[in-house]
């Protein structure tokens, strides 16, 4: 495993803003870490990159131990941190040889070069990064995040600030880069996680409370929605009366169904159709979205 993080806790006076919580992420996958704000996300991932020390708990990245003072696991990972802090008054070109400098990087002027069109800095590589909108910051602190060619990458907040087609080019770089490293990110974009996570962590109010592949996570609620067309009229009534079913509501050429997930709704819809004679034209599940299963998960 890349990272692996055992009964992780983190006090901040007598507040627990980590409570022992224990994951892993291996080679090759890309993991959203969700949560609400102050549910303790970006604590997390800077203990994880050895800016704070933990509690209480251990972690380990490559099989070596995370310590505030050992830089040895800050050569394998990346970190673009959430206020993501660069130097303003230098130019996009200068900082990146500069943190290149940093890390020892041979044959660093071809690195910066490569960066640079990688995050599609081209344009404005010769500006002060004070100079360049947020979007086009946010790319600067990529670049950064990326320089050292890290086996690890911790990515608060990636995608803020960039504008739709930005979005789109990070997102495909994050995925192709995520095919050999291993990534943890975190985001309030559900679309975004849906588009280029495998997996999905959710912590609320210092505790983990989902760790599991969106399909999973989406058959995790325990209210199961399908969606019905019939042709003519239907009585209401009738519906709520099929066993199984809690919630009928009509819409302008359907219902939406709610019910238990311990019972197949559309076996027992379909059965009292047949029964009372109704034509069904569409039947299907309903597929929660992520944005739904997350507001159920930390609602309270």
């Amino acid at each position: 495993m890349s990272i692996e993080v055992s009964h992780l806790t983190k006090f901040f006076g007598e507040q627990a803003a980590v409570n022992d919580i224990s994951f892993e992420i291996g080679k090759g996958e890309i993991v959203a870490f969700l949560g609400p704000n102050g549910a303790g996300k970006s604590t997390t991932m800077k203990m994880i990159t050895g800016y704070i020390p933990a509690s209480a708990g251990t972690i380990a990245v490559n099989g070596i131990t995370v310590d505030v003072d050992d830089l040895e696991t800050r050569k394998i990972i990346g970190y673009l941190p959430e206020n993501n802090p660069l130097y303003l008054d230098m130019y996009v070109k200068e900082y990146l040889h500069f943190v290149g400098s940093i890390y020892k990087i041979t044959g660093l002027k071809n690195r910066v070069n490569e960066m640079i069109h990688m995050v599609g800095l081209e344009l404005e590589q010769h500006k002060k990064i004070g100079a360049l909108s947020k979007g086009y910051k946010q790319r600067v602190g990529l670049a950064q995040a990326f320089i050292h060619d890290p086996q690890v990458l911790i990515l608060d907040e990636p995608t803020s600030g960039l504008d739709p087609n930005q979005l789109v080019e990070i997102r495909e770089l994050i995925k192709t880069i995520g095919k050999e490293k291993t990534i943890m990110l975190s985001t309030h974009i559900m679309q975004e996680v849906e588009a280029i996570c495998d997996r999905v962590i959710i912590i609320n109010k210092g505790k983990i409370v989902a760790n599991n592949n969106q399909q999973a996570l989406d058959s995790s609620p325990e209210v199961q929605t399908i969606y019905i067309e019939f042709e003519g009229t239907v009585d209401s009534h009738v519906l709520k009366k099929i066993s199984g079913v809690t919630t009928v509501k009509s819409l302008d050429n359907g219902w939406l169904i709610e019910g238990s997930t311990d019972q197949d709704l559309r076996k027992n819809v379909s059965k009292k159709a047949q029964e009372a004679g109704w034509l069904i034209m569409t039947l299907k599940l309903e597929k929660k979205s992520l944005e739904a299963v997350f507001k159920e998960l930390t609602k309270n």
